[in-house]
């Protein structure tokens, strides 16, 4: 009798908590299968699918380079600061420059991690747009990553999870999808060697200029390590032939780090 009252026990505080016996609402909320109507809704939205580049040249074996290129981040924050970089306050400048103090290699994706947002969003490889009823998914060629906008009207999440893309919840706004996203995992940088605060939030806008070309305005806030909104807008273009390569990061990796913590780079390998 014990024993199954330890059960039962058990069983409830897994379930989760209850409110006159009945139990409350998990915080992700149950997904329910697209109609007809969900589908139709979607082929009225801008097309955003297909397979997009970030303009930093061709790709090894991809052909020449687009003829509308987005390059790096353009401007800077809009309240100044240096050009394409954030405006910081003085203890987060001091740990940036301690960050590259360190050499470009001794970093997170030495070890093969991905940069996370901001970052993956800007990275030199491909990414492929999916559109489906209340989502809209992003595989990114990069670190064989995959990311999720959700706009099916459910809000941002109080505690969000600590992740390396965040949680990103999304609505449309006479053509362009915005997204706001929370939650990121300390292991990412808010900027090349730039660390963030778990109060950090970023706003991205998606909207089509042309019928292949996108862009992608990302505003990042963070009271502790910005003195102003960081904006950047970079241009994506799309190649309707291409396909996501696969991408295994530890294959052929000449990346190392040594007995001391620091990272290296084998050129001879």
């Amino acid at each position: 009798m014990r024993y199954a009252v330890f059960v039962a026990t058990l069983a409830a505080a897994i379930a989760g908590p209850r409110e006159g016996g009945r139990l409350l609402a998990q915080q992700k909320p149950a997904l329910k299968a697209p109609t007809e109507a969900d589908w139709s809704a979607v082929a009225k939205l801008p097309d955003f699918t297909g397979v997009w580049e970030v303009g930093f040249g061709p790709a090894p074996g991809r052909g020449a380079a687009p003829a509308a290129r987005g390059g790096a981040p353009a401007g800077r924050g809009r309240a100044g600061g240096f050009a394409g970089g954030p405006q910081l306050t003085p203890d987060y400048a001091e740990k940036r420059r301690a960050n590259l103090a360190k050499g470009a290699e001794d970093s997170q994706t030495a070890n093969c991690l991905p940069p996370g947002m901001p970052g993956i969003m800007g990275q030199p490889y491909p990414m492929e747009f999916l559109m489906t009823p209340g989502l809209v998914t992003i595989v990114i060629e990069a670190y064989s990553q995959v990311r999720h906008i959700y706009t099916d009207g459910r809000p941002l999440p109080e505690d969000p999870e600590e992740r390396f893309f965040g949680t990103s919840v999304g609505h449309w706004d006479n053509g362009t999808l915005v997204a706001d996203t929370v939650g990121f995992s300390p292991q990412t940088d808010l900027d090349r060697g730039t660390p963030h605060s778990d109060k950090m939030k970023i706003v991205e806008r998606f909207r089509l200029t042309d019928a292949d070309t996108m862009s992608i305005e990302t505003t990042v806030t963070d009271p502790e390590a910005l003195t102003a909104p960081y904006t950047t807008t970079r241009n994506l273009r799309r190649h309707r032939a291409w396909t996501i390569a696969e991408y295994i990061c530890e294959e052929n990796n000449r990346n190392f780090v040594d007995q001391n913590g620091k990272a290296g780079i084998n050129i001879k390998k």
